[in-house]
């Protein structure tokens, strides 16, 4: 019963049932065009029978109009804007053109039709059927003097069937508009809302942007995360040589400096990209060319074997952020100095970085060799880690053929 009863008391009808009124008020214009040529057409003899009985037929003849005009002039964001509003519906943006496309075209036009097609008949019956209904409800009381049934009633019993007539009416109206209103509410989405291959492409786009930003939150974590363990290892190193070795300890401190000041770099481009701010002065992403840099700050001991300038853009990239997280990894949790091996071969590229297992090495792994397994991994190549013979040894292979920045 609560469902049957639903449609009466819903605000929802009411609004959806404003916006159908709407639609008959837009078709009013292209009735009364219709109609000034029907009159024109048609013969004056047959003046008075042929007004009354061409009405429906010149509703119907004007609605090819109406979906020229949906086609044509830009009434997309109002009609969306209406919807929303009166119809509850969400309806998500289409992707922004230059131009409208034919698809879009159509289905506006579609939407227009349907919306003055249902609205302009809804109207008309509103505004007939209300002042019915309320003289029909008025009819036990006040009788019908004017004779609207081709015969005067009396007021009285005898006219008690009028107000439940009237309430008869009165729930077949709303129960039709909200009938109406559903139909609308649920083909606006589908008409005004972005096409298939929009909401694909909207996807796409969403799906790119993650990915980009996940990208960047691991050059971030690899970059801030390197820096930080070289601070602190350089540091240390700083404070126990300060007295003895003080040249030592400039070295040490200058490593600090250079570290920071690249992670304050890192840190500008990936806030940058995450702004999606344009700025032509910005640096642009490290790759193995800036090694030697990367070298020096932590103090490694380095065999760089081929010319790392010609490697693909790709894959030099994100060897650079794999070479140092793998040397963070091994300043973090081993001891001693750092051995780096990069070999670049006619296929492929071959990195390598070992150094003796620390105290603390039931640590290594977590965020920092997943995510350079997941880079060798997007890269096609191979990844092997984990400690063996007293030492902590990462070994990358990356190929180089058919390596090329991503669409």
């Amino acid at each position: 019963m609560r469902r049957i009863l639903t449609p009466l008391t819903s605000s929802s009808t009411y609004l959806r049932w404003t916006s159908l009124i709407l639609g008959g008020a837009l078709a009013t214009p292209y009735v009364m065009v219709g109609t000034v040529a029907s009159e024109l057409l048609k013969r004056s003899e047959a003046k008075a029978y042929a007004l009354v009985s061409t009405e429906p037929a010149v509703f119907v003849a004007v609605l090819p109009l109406i979906a020229l005009t949906g086609l044509f002039l830009p009434i997309r964001a109002l009609e969306s804007t209406a919807a929303r509003g009166l119809l509850g519906v969400r309806i998500d943006p289409s992707p922004a053109r230059p131009t409208r496309t034919w698809a879009e075209r159509r289905r506006t036009a579609a939407w227009f039709t349907l919306h003055l097609g249902i609205g302009g008949p809804l109207a008309g019956a509103t505004l007939a059927l209300v002042p019915f209904i309320i003289w029909l409800s008025l009819l036990p009381l006040l009788g019908d003097r004017l004779g609207f049934f081709g015969t005067r009633l009396a007021a009285g019993w005898s006219s008690a069937w009028a107000p439940v007539a009237a309430m008869a009416t009165l729930v077949l109206l709303v129960y039709t508009a909200a009938g109406a209103g559903a139909l609308l509410a649920r083909l606006a989405p589908v008409l005004l809302g972005p096409a298939p291959a929009d909401r694909l492409a909207v996807l796409e786009e969403r799906a790119r942007r993650l990915a980009t930003r996940n990208r960047l939150a691991r050059e971030l974590h690899d970059s801030v995360g390197h820096a930080l363990s070289v601070v602190t290892v350089q540091a240390g190193a700083a404070g126990r040589v300060l007295d003895r070795d003080p040249e030592a300890a400039r070295t040490a401190l200058a490593a600090i400096e250079e570290s920071a000041r690249s992670a304050l770099e890192d840190l500008d481009h990936v806030l940058g990209v995450l702004r999606e701010e344009e700025r032509g002065d910005r640096a642009p992403a490290r790759n193995l060319t800036d090694l030697p840099e990367l070298v020096r700050s932590t103090g490694a001991a380095a065999e760089v074997s081929g010319d790392l300038s010609v490697l693909p853009a790709l894959v030099s990239r994100e060897a650079y952020r794999i070479v140092q997280e793998a040397l963070t990894n091994a300043i973090r949790h081993g001891s001693g100095k750092v051995r780096l091996a990069a070999a670049v071969h006619d296929d492929h590229l071959a990195l390598e970085v070992c150094n003796r297992i620390g105290e603390r090495a039931a640590r290594i792994g977590g965020r920092g060799v997943a995510g350079m397994r997941e880079r060798v991994t997007l890269l096609g190549g191979r990844m092997d880690a984990g400690a063996a013979d007293g030492e902590w040894r990462v070994a990358v292979r990356l190929p180089l053929h058919g390596a090329r920045e991503p669409a």
